[in-house]
């Protein structure tokens, strides 16, 4: 039986608003509190009630009559919140509110039991299967209206909440991937670098190999052609001795031999031969001290790290160097004046420091080369390189080279060793010598390379080595 007046509609399934809307209720704060709201009662009067009071306070208010119908319809309209009666003959209001509880489409949806069962037995398993909160029938309008303000405004924060959490975690997502993608980026230029370094290294190597062989073609040269031009000669002068003997051997008259030895000049062919092979001597010699310096400077046949003679590198470098000592036609031949003290033997990696002792060498006559002309043509100048060797302590030496060039200024004293930095013409330096030359002094020696230089005077380069390397603090590899 029907507890509504008769000039009232009855309640059924669906949209309970009317079209008189009075204005949304007011929070704390001076915000609006509107929102769906979706009773669940199987007792007409009791949703007459509600749908009233919550029209008066401007929501709207969706009905169901059984747990079955308001489990439906949440899933198709997604109220705000869900008014439930506990006690319903079809499915409870535990039950119904577990079941929406378990599916995704509506387990977020706020859940307050309507009820007139007050006991907290009841209370408790309202809690657990998912409700937010309690009504006691009979309904009191305020405090009804109370509650659920209170627990859409805590949904709108939680749903504010979550959609700032989910940004959150797209942006961190985002940042991840531009990390990585950066990171990936960051390690091809490392690559690439290190690519780029490697050929940069090999370019200054292959330069330095061309100063190299260009040396000593030139030092080889000399005694070959002296060889060559020779043995003409020698051929000649054996070729007429040979004919002597075979005069004797067949018996020939004495006054015949006599006559052929003065046709060849035989006294001057025996002097002036034995002077020839021994020049030619003196010519194969100089070939093999060149070999000899090629063998030491490279150190190809020996370990690593070895302990060395460092004059034995310094002679043999100065050797390679030896065609561009000589005179030129803007400048007179570069003295080299080798001060060396007594040296022990010092554990190095002989062939990269020979490669500095040539680099910077190398640098100096370069130096040397380019210095601008004196103002006064009259007074003479003497390029000079001055090789100093000394022990500075019971275990570190000191190799110092000098030119008596131009200088540099102290700016660029202070960018010497940087890499790329020259101050040579374009084209004509790679600014990777004194660089690489740096890297195998102070990085794999532990030592100390250092730059003095004063505008007129010259420069000099003072390279300070352990005598016994310490391997824990040096670098255990030479590019």
């Amino acid at each position: 039986m029907s507890l509504l007046r008769p000039d009232r509609p009855t309640l059924s399934d669906g949209d309970a608003s009317n079209d008189a809307v009075s204005p949304p209720p007011i929070d704390d704060a001076g915000n609006s509190v509107t929102g769906t709201i979706l009773a669940i009662d199987d007792n007409p009067t009791n949703l007459k009630i509600v749908v009233e009071f919550l029209r008066d306070r401007g929501f709207k208010v969706l009905i169901a009559s059984s747990g079955t119908s308001g489990i439906e319809r949440a899933r198709k309209v997604h109220p705000d919140l869900i008014l439930l009666d506990v006690m319903m003959p079809d499915i409870d209001g535990f039950e119904t509110c577990q079941r929406l509880k378990a599916d995704r489409e509506t387990q977020n949806i706020p859940v307050i039991f309507m009820t007139a069962l007050a006991d907290v037995e009841h209370r408790v398993k309202g809690l657990t299967v998912g409700g937010v909160d309690y009504i006691t029938k009979p309904v009191q309008s305020d405090d009804a209206v109370a509650r659920i303000k209170i627990h859409l405004q805590l949904q709108r924060e939680i749903q504010t909440r979550t959609k700032a959490e989910g940004a959150l975690t797209e942006l961190a997502t985002n940042l991840e991937n531009r990390v990585a993608q950066r990171t990936q980026e960051l390690s091809d230029s490392i690559a690439q670098l290190k690519q780029t370094q490697l050929q940069l290294v090999h370019a200054e190597k292959m330069s330095s190999l061309g100063q190299l062989v260009a040396g000593v073609a030139h030092e080889i040269n000399n005694p070959v052609n002296f060889i060559h031009g020779n043995l003409g000669i020698a051929v000649e002068y054996i070729e007429g001795l040979a004919q002597l003997v075979d005069l004797a051997i067949a018996g020939a008259a004495p006054a015949e031999i006599q006559t052929v030895a003065e046709e060849l000049d035989f006294d001057f062919i025996r002097e002036d031969l034995i002077k020839v092979m021994s020049s030619m001597e003196m010519g194969t010699h100089r070939i093999r001290d060149i070999v000899l310096s090629l063998r030491n400077f490279s150190r190809l046949d020996e370990a690593q790290l070895k302990a060395v003679d460092l004059h034995d590198g310094l002679d043999s470098t100065l050797i390679i160097l030896n065609a561009r000592l000589k005179g030129r036609h803007n400048r007179l031949a570069i003295e080299v004046d080798r001060q060396y003290g007594q040296l022990p033997l010092v554990e190095c990696y002989a062939g990269p420091l020979n490669q500095v002792f040539m680099n910077i060498l190398a640098n100096a006559i370069d130096a040397l080369d380019e210095r601008v002309p004196l103002e006064k043509p009259i007074e003479v100048w003497t390029p000079r390189l001055t090789v100093k060797t000394e022990t500075l302590d019971h275990n570190h030496v000191r190799v110092s080279i000098t030119d008596n060039g131009s200088g540099m200024e102290p700016e660029r004293q202070k960018q010497i060793f940087e890499t790329f930095f020259t101050t040579k013409a374009v084209g004509k330096g790679t600014g990777l010598g004194l660089s690489i030359a740096w890297d195998v002094v102070v990085e794999h020696h532990g030592g100390r390379l250092t730059c003095q230089s004063a505008l007129g005077v010259g420069t000099t380069f003072a390279i300070d080595l352990p005598i016994t390397m310490d391997t824990s603090i040096a670098k255990t590899t030479v590019v």
